[in-house]
C-alpha cells in the first residue's frame, strides 16, 4: 500500500472520530446517539488500523489527530456556532505543518510486507 493510501485512511479515521463526537451532540434520540457513536468509532478504528499498514505509527497517529482536531473544530463552528479564536487557527496551522514535516520525514519508512 502506498503512503498516499495510508494518509487517506488516517484522514478517514480522524473524520470518523469527529463524527462520533458530533453525533453524540447533534442527534436527539438516545438510542440513535449510541448507535452512531459506536458505528463511527468502529469505522474509525478500522480506518486507523489500515493506515498503520502503510505508515509509521507516528505518522498515522498525528495525521489521525490532526484530521480529528480540524474537523471537530470546524464542525463546532458551523454546526454549533462555537467561536474559533485566532489561537485555534494558529494551533491548527502548526499541527498541519507538523503533519507535513512528518509526511516528508525519512526517519522511519515502513516497508510493505505484501
Amino acid at each position: 500500500m502506498a503512503h498516499g493510501g495510508g494518509y487517506a485512511w488516517a484522514l478517514a479515521a480522524g473524520l470518523n472520530a469527529a463524527l462520533a463526537a458530533i453525533s453524540a451532540k447533534f442527534f436527539a434520540p438516545t438510542l440513535l446517539k449510541y448507535v452512531l457513536v459506536v458505528l463511527f468509532n468502529v469505522t474509525m478504528w478500522g480506518c486507523y488500523v489500515n493506515s498503520l499498514k502503510a505508515l509509521s505509527s507516528l505518522q498515522a497517529t498525528v495525521t489521525n489527530f490532526a484530521a480529528n482536531f480540524i474537523s471537530s473544530g470546524l464542525a463546532g463552528y458551523f454546526l454549533f456556532e462555537e467561536p474559533l479564536p485566532s489561537k485555534w487557527f494558529a494551533g491548527a496551522s502548526l499541527i498541519m505543518l507538523g503533519v507535513f514535516i512528518l509526511s516528508k520525514s525519512s526517519i522511519e519508512k515502513k516497508q510493505s510486507s505484501d
